[in-house]
């Protein structure tokens, strides 16, 4: 997002979601069940997990690869494989897949010991000869980017709040049988209009949803506005909107029969639905010490505290990190033009109340727990419905006080 997108006076920004059911976030969800798996045994465990996973009219099969330390049982991941597709509700083949009949190959080995040497201790550590415990390096280089704005009540952007609503609906109404027709796998996307950066209308809703053979378009079209649309999407915002369900016509070969599936292709879906920029690193199947993760929290962490603070109306960070060295090599802050404060003084305080040293950050967060799962599905941020520490808005009220400033913030 630009100044530019501030300054427009008619413009149109759309995000989508996708369904715990859609074959990536099923290997998302199975990834990090490895890695919560793997937390509850030690909460010094590293993990970096992949999942992969296709059907056809032969067979059904899930590859699970990486690197755990400690190893788990090929017997314990195959478990846990089938719990999360007979969770999601994979337990009928025709659907996509089965936790029932899929073929489950497991090739993990453990983490590299050159990488241990970097994470174990940071290169201030080994100079300095320190022995702060939190002087420990990150799991590799990368930045990372942490994202708030004031036009939601959880500090998201509209389109991606909107979407992952959306499709957490379609799950609700899948699994209490409201709209029993439905299958696992699905969509939503979201276009809103802005106008000088604020959001004006919902333009455009797209819904793609698995659906059994013996229903009709215009039933699920009804349905969906009726019992997703309607709940979830305020009427103010519903102006000459435009609705597209299944836009194909039918949508019943689905999940991973459909398409195949793999960790980390929903990077944007998991963050901020494209409204701020992003480093490139995936979250899930992934421990605390890899900064692909725990630094992303951390950065939502300080945009959203900024934001809650009254600071900027709109805030983004990029931290930067090198393996094994324990501070960020760079903080950059951007406002939009939209703060309250000088960006000099939000700066300052991002440094003197925030250690975004990696294990200072798992300490603050308290990530080393089985917290994982949940997240893998409707986005890591803007959540109240899982235990997400970075969500807090604990630090606001003294930024808010140290910048002077006396009102809080309030959402759109």
């Amino acid at each position: 997002m630009s100044n530019t997108f501030m300054n427009s006076k008619s413009l149109l920004f759309t995000s989508e979601s996708v369904t715990e059911g859609h074959p990536d976030k099923i290997c998302d969800q199975i990834s990090d069940a490895v890695l919560d798996w793997s937390l509850e045994q030690t909460a010094t465990a590293r993990v970096a997990c992949e999942s992969g996973i296709k059907s056809d009219e032969a067979d059904d099969w899930v590859s699970v690869f990486g690197e755990v330390t400690p190893l788990p049982p090929k017997h314990v991941v195959r478990d846990l494989v089938r719990k999360t597709l007979n969770e999601i509700g994979y337990t009928d083949r025709s659907h996509g897949t089965s936790g029932h009949t899929v073929h489950i190959e497991v090739h993990l080995s453990g983490q590299s010991a050159d990488i241990a040497l970097g994470v174990d201790k940071a290169l201030e550590a080994k100079q300095q000869q320190l022995e702060d415990d939190l002087d420990t390096g990150a799991g590799d280089q990368g930045m990372m980017v942490g994202f708030a704005c004031n036009e939601t009540e959880s500090l998201m952007p509209l389109p991606i709040d909107l979407a992952h609503r959306l499709t957490r609906r379609l799950t609700e109404v899948r699994k209490n049988g409201t709209l029993g027709y439905l299958r696992p796998d699905g969509k939503s996307q979201v276009t809103v209009e802005y106008q000088f950066g604020k959001p004006k209308r919902v333009d455009t809703i797209v819904i793609s949803t698995q659906h059994a053979d013996d229903v009709t378009q215009e039933q699920i079209t009804a349905d969906l506005e009726t019992f997703v649309i309607n709940p979830i999407v305020p009427k103010d915002l519903l102006k000459d909107t435009r609705i597209l369900v299944n836009p194909t016509g039918r949508f019943v070969i689905g999940g991973p029969w459909g398409d195949s599936g793999l960790t980390g292709r929903k990077i944007i879906v998991d963050t901020y639905g494209g409204m701020a920029r992003h480093g490139g690193g995936a979250f899930s199947g992934k421990d605390p010490t890899k900064v692909d993760r725990s630094a992303a929290y951390a950065a939502r962490y300080v945009a959203k505290n900024v934001v809650a603070a009254g600071l900027a109306e709109r805030f983004e960070v990029q931290l930067a990190y090198a393996i094994g060295v324990a501070k960020p090599v760079s903080i950059m802050t951007e406002s939009f033009g939209t703060n309250k404060v000088d960006e000099e003084i939000i700066s300052e305080l991002i440094q003197k109340y925030f250690d975004l040293r990696p294990a200072a950050i798992i300490k603050e967060l308290d990530l080393r727990r089985p917290i994982y799962k949940r997240t893998a599905a409707y986005g890591h941020f803007g959540r109240n419905d899982i235990d997400a520490p970075w969500e807090a808005t604990d630090k606001a009220d003294l930024l808010r006080k140290e910048a002077g400033l006396a009102e809080t913030v309030s959402a759109r």
